[in-house]
């Protein structure tokens, strides 16, 4: 009868394409969670700059409005003047 036993060196060479697609395996997740720690790491940055310049929009948002009020008003005054000058003129 013959020994259907795959002797210890045989096992080795057996599995080392395994062990190769598994060490390569470990690496590439090690790899890719590296990577996804990188993203959310510059998501998180990002996220922070747009949080700032939405503030300075709003801020900005807000004098934009002040002024736009102010010029209303000038206008309105200088209309006003204009229209007592040309009738005091006209007299």
């Amino acid at each position: 009868m013959a020994n259907s036993a795959i002797p210890n060196e045989g096992l080795k060479d057996l599995l080392k394409p395994f062990y190769q697609r598994a060490t390569e395996a470990e690496a590439g997740n090690e790899e890719c969670s590296d990577k996804v720690k990188e993203l959310e790491s510059k998501l998180e940055e990002v996220t922070a700059e747009l949080a700032a310049e939405k503030e300075k929009v709003f801020k900005l948002t807000a004098e934009n409005d002040k002024k736009d009020y102010r010029i209303i008003h000038l206008v309105r005054s200088l209309k006003e003047v204009d229209h007592k000058l040309e009738q005091l003129t006209s007299k």
